[in-house]
């Protein structure tokens, strides 16, 4: 099994590029089985999910084709055809290894007019379940069925009726999958208290290119008008915020200078106000956003929250980057009840962190030291990371396929930033 090796100190500077974004591209891929037209993706970036979601669609009937891939290149371009789907069927096997396969559910039920798909697995981060995806696609009209491990989602003869859905709690995943049923509906589709991500935004305007017409764009309420048909389309996934931010804590725990090229500034707002607020330089460019630390890094209060608050998924890195910080930070984690499974394996390195349910106190330490630490998901590995970088000696992160789940090639990028990173196998 694979490996990462650092043997940490080394102060991280130069150009780093951004890759496109996980999140959006898993909801961008199954938006194929809308139309019988090709949809061509590009900036996809090369992560197991995204080639665990490309076996999913195949084995729906979507044909896949990468487009002059050299080995050398981040990002890729994928064209995606669903001429006819052959199966409505998601199966155990796929979806209990990555979450985001249940994002088939609504795209199947608006095209075939039925989806059954296994309930999904994914990280291990706390509850995460599907009842807001099910009261969506209930509110305009489809009959839900949950059997054996298995949910059937049925519409009427003819098509989704349409309806309105009012999210009680914000959900990323049901908001998703109730734009891609409704964009087919026979009526209107109205979503109230939906998601704002910057990946939502992305699928909306996929969704567009295509032929939908959907008001509200980036607000809390969404109207879609359902049609007939869509069609096909070229679209470019938007670069990786959490990517960017991660890197981001890499050049603030190095006292480093690095360029994170692509990032788009206005996605992350949250995430760098708390980087300058913690002492760290960030400058925005035409072309990238400038991350530059000297000395101590100030303490923190942070806590997690739906966008455009501070983001779950950079609760982790910033825990890492705080355990350098000269005095003790406060993280309070609002979304996932199960998200500290890293704090065991920093305070093998040195790390001085308590835990009270969902509130993590971080103090900061004069410094690390390299131990072996193993991930247990997929943003825990990247803190791991995050600490090796700066921690005194060799730091061995065993399990790190979790990474691979999320960041494209992960020690190359960190290479040519100065880190001394290297992957192996330890069979």
């Amino acid at each position: 099994m694979d490996r990462i090796i650092i043997r940490g100190g080394n102060r991280l500077t130069g150009r780093l590029p951004i890759s496109g974004a996980k999140n959006s591209a898993l909801t961008l891929l199954p938006c194929a089985l809308l139309t019988d037209e090709p949809v061509t993706l590009r900036n996809l970036p090369r992560l197991a999910d995204v080639d665990s979601f490309g076996h999913l669609l195949n084995q729906l009937g979507v044909s896949t084709m990468v487009e002059g891939a050299r080995p050398e290149d981040f990002g890729r371009v994928m064209t995606l055809r669903a001429g006819r789907v052959t199966s409505t069927v998601a199966p155990y096997d796929i979806v209990r290894k990555m979450r985001a396969s249940i994002l088939v559910l609504g795209p199947l039920l608006a095209r075939a007019g039925e989806a059954t798909v296994s309930l999904p697995g994914g990280c291990a981060i706390g509850n995460r379940p599907i009842d807001l995806h099910l009261k969506a696609l209930e509110a305009f009209g489809a009959r839900i069925e949950i059997t054996a491990g298995y949910v059937k989602a049925i519409a009427p003869d003819g098509g989704l009726p349409g309806g309105t859905v009012t999210f009680p709690v914000v959900s990323v995943g049901a908001t998703e999958n109730a734009l891609m049923a409704a964009v087919l509906a026979n009526g209107t589709c109205i979503l109230d208290n939906a998601a704002r991500e910057p990946e939502i935004v992305d699928l909306c305007h996929l969704l567009i290119a295509m032929g939908a017409e959907i008001e509200g764009v980036g607000t809390d309420r969404l109207t879609v008008v359902g049609k007939p048909r869509l069609h096909g389309a070229t679209y470019a996934v938007m670069p990786d915020r959490i990517e960017a931010g991660s890197y981001a804590c890499a050049a603030a725990i190095t006292g480093g200078d690095v360029d994170l090229v692509g990032a788009r500034a206005d996605d992350m707002q949250a995430v760098l106000a708390a980087l300058r607020d913690a002492g760290v330089e960030v400058e925005v460019k035409r072309d990238a956003i400038r991350i530059a630390a000297a000395g101590r890094l100030r303490p923190l209060t942070l806590s997690t929250a739906p966008f455009p608050g501070f983001p779950t998924d950079m609760q982790a890195q910033f825990m890492a980057m705080l355990c350098m910080a000269d005095g003790a930070s406060v993280l309070t984690e609002t979304i996932f009840e199960n998200r500290y499974m890293h704090v065991p394996e920093l305070a093998r390195m040195g790390a001085d962190i308590s835990v009270n349910g969902r509130t993590a106190v971080v103090r900061g330490v004069p410094k690390l030291t390299g131990a072996p630490v193993m991930a247990t998901d997929l943003r825990a590995s990247m803190s791991l990371i995050l600490a090796g970088l700066v921690a005194e000696g060799e730091t061995i992160v065993n399990r790190i396929y979790h990474l691979d789940r999320g960041y494209e090639r992960l020690e190359e990028k960190l290479q040519t930033v100065g880190a001394d990173i290297e992957r192996n196998n330890d069979d």
